[in-house]
C-alpha cells in the first residue's frame, strides 16, 4: 500500500519559513517525480513543485520561484518543500503528489492527505 505522510505545516507570520516533509512507503521515487500541490479555499489544487528522480530537474510555479527549494532524501524515500518569504496567498493545503510531471492534478499517481499551511498578515 502506497502511502504519502506530510508533516511541518503551521501558522506563520508574513516573511516567515516553514519546511513542510513528505515521507512514502510503499512507493519509491527511481524513475518518478515527487512533488507538492496547493488548494487554497475555493481556488483550484495547484502545481507548486516537483522533482524528478532521474536527473534532479525541479519545477516551480512562477507564484512560489525564489521562494521555495524543494528537495529530497531517496535513502529516507523523503521530498522537503522549504518555504520562505512566505506570503498571504500562499495559505493553503499543501498536498504531496507521487508522479508530478507534468504538474497537474489529473497525472498525478498518488496523494498525501494534505497539511495546512497558514500565513497571517
Amino acid at each position: 500500500e502506497v502511502q504519502l505522510v506530510e508533516s511541518g505545516g503551521g501558522l506563520v507570520q508574513s516573511g516567515g519559513s516553514l519546511r513542510v516533509s513528505c515521507k512514502a512507503s510503499g512507493f519509491t521515487f527511481d524513475g518518478d517525480a515527487i512533488g507538492w500541490f496547493r488548494q487554497a479555499p475555493g481556488k483550484e489544487r495547484e502545481g507548486v513543485s516537483c522533482i524528478a528522480s532521474s536527473d534532479g530537474s525541479t519545477y516551480y510555479a512562477d507564484s512560489v520561484k525564489g521562494r521555495f527549494t524543494i528537495s529530497s532524501d531517496s535513502a529516507e524515500n523523503t521530498v522537503y518543500l522549504q518555504m520562505n518569504r512566505l506570503k498571504p496567498e500562499d495559505t493553503a493545503i499543501y498536498y504531496c503528489a507521487a508522479s508530478c510531471f507534468p504538474p497537474f492534478p489529473k497525472y498525478v499517481s498518488y496523494w498525501g492527505q494534505g497539511t495546512q499551511v497558514t500565513v497571517s498578515s
